[in-house]
């Protein structure tokens, strides 16, 4: 089992024949996932890597049935793109634009609040189930298919805790990567439910960073679910200064409870096995999976 993504899943890549999406659509094609066609304005009734272009999203759903898009479109026009998949119907929307502008993303996040639909992002590596689809701009090689879901707002270690999971002998069923934004559409609680509630995963890596409330919020909710799933938790940025903002805009300490520290505290209180170096994740996933 999987989640968000699968090989069902019919992909279209929304600011197709730029360089970013050329590039990543070309390795999501050749990982073997399921891309349907792609979407850029005027360039509709064309053939792009062997897939069809499409000047509207509506009319990628309705030619090719698409129900997943990952988004390429410069900043200024991404939050416009990810309320035109929701208006068409999309499903799973992975946003991997970074910089679009907070006051688009407010517009953007109110605007799919009442649609049927899940965003992932923005400014994330995507997701990728192993052996399924790879949606995302992640390195494919790494993950290999298992036991173990990932929750990350970091792209970049997102694939150093899948790595060391594999290395160790086991697998990853979905990786997700959420994007560390101020606002993003899935958030670190909703994440570690998906892959909680998956009866293929058991074991869930969450990784997360200063700033926000994002981990204390998926702890409580792990702690009130009484699921006896083990979930492996690390929080990055330890050593920050105060104050400021370290690589993801969401990552700034506003309040004493912000501190890499002071979600530790609470992780560990909620029963979630912390681990202090990004390096131990690997270990700690055998040792809880061992017992």
């Amino acid at each position: 089992m999987s989640v968000l993504v699968n090989k069902d899943s019919k992909i279209i890549v929304q600011g197709f024949t730029g360089s970013e999406g050329s590039f990543h659509a070309g390795q999501m094609i050749d990982y073997g996932t399921n891309v349907v066609g792609g979407v850029t304005p005027g360039k509709g009734g064309t053939e792009h890597l062997g897939k069809p272009v499409f000047n509207t999203v509506a009319e990628a759903v309705d030619k090719v049935g698409a129900d997943t898009t990952i988004i390429f479109v410069p900043p200024a026009f991404a939050a416009d793109a990810i309320m035109e998949a929701a208006d068409a119907g999309i499903k799973v929307i992975i946003a991997i634009t970074e910089g679009i502008p907070v006051k688009d993303m407010i517009k953007a996040f109110d605007y799919i609040k009442g649609r049927d639909c899940r965003l992932i992002g923005p400014n994330c590596p995507g997701v990728i189930t192993p052996g399924e689809a790879k949606v995302g701009i992640m390195p494919g090689f790494v993950f290999k298919e298992g036991s173990v879901g990932i929750v990350s707002k970091s792209g970049t270690l997102t694939y150093e805790a899948a790595d060391q999971v594999v290395k160790e002998g086991y697998g990853i069923t979905t990786a997700i990567g959420i994007g560390g934004d101020p606002i993003i559409g899935t958030t670190t609680k909703d994440a570690v439910q998906l892959l909680v509630e998956d009866d293929a995963t058991e074991c869930v890596v969450m990784i997360g960073e200063i700033g926000g409330q994002l981990e204390a919020e998926a702890a409580k909710w792990y702690k009130e679910s009484g699921s006896k799933k083990p979930v492996i938790g690390f929080i990055a940025g330890e050593t920050a200064p105060a104050g400021r903002t370290m690589g993801h805009a969401g990552a700034i300490v506003g309040g004493s409870e912000d501190t890499a520290q002071a979600k530790k505290a609470i992780l560990k209180d909620s029963g979630i096995h912390v681990v202090d170096s990004p390096a131990e994740i690997g270990k700690k996933v055998a040792e809880v999976l061992s017992k």
